[in-house]
Formats: C-alpha cells, sequence, structure tokens
C-alpha cells in the first residue's frame, strides 16, 4: 500500500481544512446565528450567495495557471497570498456589527468567498503536481477528510464558539487558524512551475480560451465529462430533502444538528480516508463502480425514515451510513479528475470538472423541492437511487468504450 509522505500529508491537510473553514462557517453557522440575532430570513438567504463564485471559478482558472511569481512558486504564490487576504478580511470581519454593518460584511464574506474559490483552484493544481499516480488515492481521500473537517469545524464548532465567546473572538479565531494553517505551505518549497515567468499580457486573450477549448478537445473527454456530470447527482439530490424529511417526522434542531453536523460529517471523513487507501489496489474503475452502488444502496435508506421510522439509532445509522459510502464516492472521482488534468493547466483542468460536477447535482437540487412536492419523499428517493445507479452505468459503459478503443488501437498498429 502506497503511503502518503507526511510532509505532503500536513501540507493537503491544512489547506484543504483552511480553505474550506470559512465557507462551511458562512453557509452552516452563520445563517444560525443570524436567525438568532433577528435577521430576516430574506437577509439569511443572500448568505448563500458567497457559494456563487464556487460555481463559476472555472472561468478565471486558466489565469492561475498563467501567472505566478517564480520566487515562492508559481501555486504556492498563489496560496500564500490568497490565503494571507483571507486571514485579514476576517480580522476586519471580525469588527464589524452583524446587523447595523450587514452591507459591509456581506461584501467581506463574497470577498472571502472568491478567495477560497480561487485557492481551491490553486491547492487543487498544487495537488495534481505534487502526487503521483499511486499516490493520488490517498492524496483525495486527505482532501474530502480535509473538507469534511472543515466543515465539522466550521460549521458545527464555530456555532459552540459563537453562542459561547461572541461574533469577534470567534472570526478571530478562525482568522488565527488560518494563518497558522500558512505554515506547511511556507516550509514547502515548490518544484517544476516555479521556474516559469509571466506571460504577457498580449498572450493572455489567445491563451485563455486556448486553455479552456483544448480540455474538451482531448480524446475520450466527452464520456468522462458524462460521468463527471452524473455520478454524484443522485446522491446530492437525495441531501437536500433528507434534513426537511427529518424535520417533518419530529426531530429536533439539536438533535438533526447531532446527527448530520457531527455523526454523519464524521463518517464522511472516515469515508474519504477509507476510500483513498483501496482505490490504489481496488483501480479506478472498480472504485468508482463499487462506491457508486454502494452510495447507491445508502440512498435507498433515506426510504426507511420516508415510510415512517422515527427511531434515532436507525436513523444515525442510515446518516453515518450515507456520508461514509459518500465520502468514497467523491474521492473516487476526484482522484480520476485529478488523473485527467495536465499538469501545465493543472487549476483549469480540475475546476472544469469540478464545475461540471457541481452543475450536475446542484442544478438537479434546485427541483428536489418540487420533485418531493409532487410524488412524495418515498417516490422521491426511489427517483435519486436510479439516479445513482444510472451514474454507475455511465461508468461501466465509459470504461468499455475506452477499452474496446484501446485494443482497435493496439490491432491497428
Amino acid at each position: 500500500m502506497d503511503k502518503l509522505e507526511p510532509k505532503k500529508l500536513g501540507l493537503l491537510g491544512s489547506l484543504y481544512v483552511t480553505q474550506f473553514l470559512p465557507i462551511a462557517f458562512f453557509l452552516q453557522a452563520l445563517p444560525a446565528f443570524l436567525r438568532q440575532s433577528g435577521a430576516s430570513l430574506a437577509t439569511i438567504g443572500l448568505i448563500y450567495t458567497v457559494a456563487l463564485p464556487w460555481l463559476l471559478k472555472f472561468i478565471w482558472s486558466p489565469l492561475i495557471d498563467r501567472y505566478g511569481w517564480t520566487r515562492w512558486g508559481h501555486y504556492r504564490f498563489w496560496i500564500i497570498c490568497l490565503q494571507s487576504l483571507t486571514a485579514l478580511i476576517l480580522v476586519i470581519s471580525a469588527f464589524l456589527d452583524v446587523q447595523n454593518d450587514f452591507v459591509v460584511l456581506f461584501v467581506c464574506l463574497f470577498v472571502i468567498g472568491f478567495l477560497a474559490a480561487t485557492q481551491d483552484i490553486a491547492t487543487d493544481a498544487l495537488a495534481v503536481s505534487l502526487l503521483d499516480e499511486r499516490e493520488r488515492g490517498i492524496g483525495n481521500g486527505v482532501q474530502i477528510a480535509g473538507n469534511f473537517l472543515g466543515a465539522i469545524v466550521g460549521g458545527g464548532g464555530m456555532l459552540i464558539l459563537l453562542d459561547r465567546i461572541g461574533w469577534t473572538a470567534s472570526v478571530l479565531l478562525m482568522a488565527l487558524c488560518t494563518v497558522l494553517a500558512l505554515i506547511p505551505t511556507l516550509q514547502y518549497e515548490e518544484r517544476g512551475r516555479e521556474k516559469g515567468n509571466f506571460i504577457q499580457n498580449s498572450k493572455l486573450k489567445k491563451s485563455y480560451f486556448k486553455t479552456l477549448t483544448n480540455f474538451f478537445r482531448r480524446p475520450e473527454m466527452g464520456g468522462w465529462l458524462s460521468i463527471v456530470l452524473l455520478y454524484m447527482t443522485g446522491s446530492e439530490l437525495a441531501t437536500t430533502m433528507f434534513q426537511p424529511l427529518l424535520v417533518d417526522i419530529g426531530l429536533s434542531i439539536a438533535q438533526i444538528g447531532w446527527l448530520m453536523g457531527v455523526a454523519g460529517l464524521c463518517a464522511g471523513l472516515v469515508g474519504g480516508l477509507v476510500g483513498g487507501l483501496s482505490i490504489q489496489p481496488l483501480g479506478r474503475k472498480r472504485s468508482l463502480m463499487l462506491f457508486g452502488l454502494l452510495q447507491a444502496i445508502a440512498v435507498a435508506t433515506y426510504i426507511i425514515p420516508a415510510m415512517g421510522v422515527t427511531s434515532l439509532p436507525v436513523l444515525y445509522a442510515i446518516a453515518i451510513g450515507f456520508r461514509f459510502t459518500n465520502g468514497l464516492a467523491i474521492t473516487a472521482l476526484s482522484t480520476v479528475m485529478m488523473d485527467k488534468s495536465e499538469p501545465q493547466t493543472a487549476g483549469t483542468d480540475y475546476t472544469i470538472q469540478n464545475s461540471i460536477s457541481a452543475i450536475g447535482s446542484r442544478g438537479a437540487s434546485a427541483f428536489s423541492g418540487f420533485i418531493a412536492g409532487a410524488i412524495g419523499y418515498v417516490g422521491f428517493f426511489i427517483v435519486c437511487i436510479a439516479l445513482s445507479l444510472f451514474g454507475v452505468a455511465i461508468v461501466v459503459k465509459v470504461f468499455q468504450a475506452s477499452n474496446r478503443q484501446t485494443t482497435v488501437t493496439t490491432n491497428t498498429r
């Protein structure tokens, strides 16, 4: 079994936890805090627009690949600058009044969302160049585990701190964590891309569009992107209606918080690590198929509470099983996405795939309420199961077509 060097483990772990920490805080902890402070639902709804840069980041991803500073290392330069700016704006936000200064606070939050999304481009690109093919399974396991840990700390953990030490101290503590997480990055010496130079502005326009279009022109990319689009759609669609279902069957907000925000996310963290360790011995295709099937089975268990079962042990088993298999599946998908990324345009390549996956899952999720309202929870989750199985079928079809193409090419030589 291939192991990840401690330095790589520390670097990737700190980066993925830190960049997800403020986003989890804004999307999970802050809405509850604002509501408790008397904010309207319309005001709280605006907070979710800070996630918009994560859907659109592919637009400026070529700029991250094209520009860098030789002395610091290409992607390392971006990470240090972006993470430092995030910490600075967090400090500014800490001294704002969440009600009286909401407009300024919202601008700060949106900027942090943009900085975090842009840092994600650089971090993913750095990971592509940092990890060799055999390390990518566990490397992506660390990535997914880091995201889940960031969600646990930034969501549940920060909500507890807000209640106990207040807004200013909590946000200042998050800024301090962001600064401290820079230590592994400062100790790391980037190789390969750091010898490049800035690209002149006169070449930027041509290079920008060429970088985007070249990715889609690569052999067999159409089939792979269909996997990226559909693989996580069923599970993400199911997730959107599970919490409303829990409310409808009588669970309190506190119970849902422990169920989904603690037990579920911890299971996802473990699933990411287990998936990362399993991908190399299983292989990419088997991992995608097996983890996809396990995920479909986990989605099927959502039918149990939809039929009226309210036993907490059963609900915990369902939530833990779902998040665990979700961590497995995301890790497998992310690993192959990394394989499909060229080192010289890693930021753009990985980000395009990430955005396509988000479009598939979040685009479908926008219709979840209408579907569940029309056919009920049980019918809705059956649709989600079908979509999950369809995603696995696409994996089988695309890889079979790829194998046939490889065989034909070999026989014609």
